[in-house]
């Protein structure tokens, strides 16, 4: 399986990153995703926090087969617990079990006002996720340690 990361940089070897300040989806690791787009579209992001111009996608085969030795935890949409670990992680308050691998819906920009809204205490729950299942949303791996990225092989970089 191909995955994708978007940066300003080509990213040959992933590395677990943990900045101090930036709130995370799924907390500290390796953003990957299956598409493409979704990775393209991140470089525009990472362009303006590092007010660089550079927009690269570094492309991986990750050898899913392997990734059952993994602790992983997936989340098929964004249901319940889904929107409970993001909101916990961009909060810096998810404390609980730790996983290998994490895979779920990406929050992106169309949707990070609908988590502020929610976060705010200005619609439920229930109206987020009825909010956030209208919306398309990409997915993303995340390897958060050693082990999980091992399976990971660089491929290619694409300029964009």
């Amino acid at each position: 399986m191909q995955l994708f990361h978007g940066s300003d940089v080509e990213v040959k070897e992933p590395k677990i990153l943990t900045t101090v300040g930036r709130a995370m989806d799924f907390g500290y690791g390796f953003y990957t995703t299956s598409s493409k787009e979704q990775a393209g579209g991140f470089t525009a992001i990472v362009n303006r926090r590092n007010k660089s111009k550079d927009r690269i996608v570094s492309v991986y085969d990750f050898d899913i087969e392997k990734a059952n030795t993994l602790k992983t935890l997936v989340f098929d949409s964004a249901n319940e617990a889904w929107l409970d670990f993001v909101i916990a992680n961009r909060k810096k308050a998810y404390f609980k079990e730790q996983y290998d691998l994490i895979i779920g819906p990406v929050a992106n920009d169309d949707v990070f006002g609908t988590l502020q809204i929610y976060e705010g205490g200005f619609i439920t729950k229930q109206e987020t996720i009825a909010r956030l299942l209208t919306k398309r949303l990409h997915d993303q791996y995340v390897f958060t340690n050693p082990q999980a990225l091992s399976l990971l092989k660089y491929k290619q970089t694409v300029l964009l």
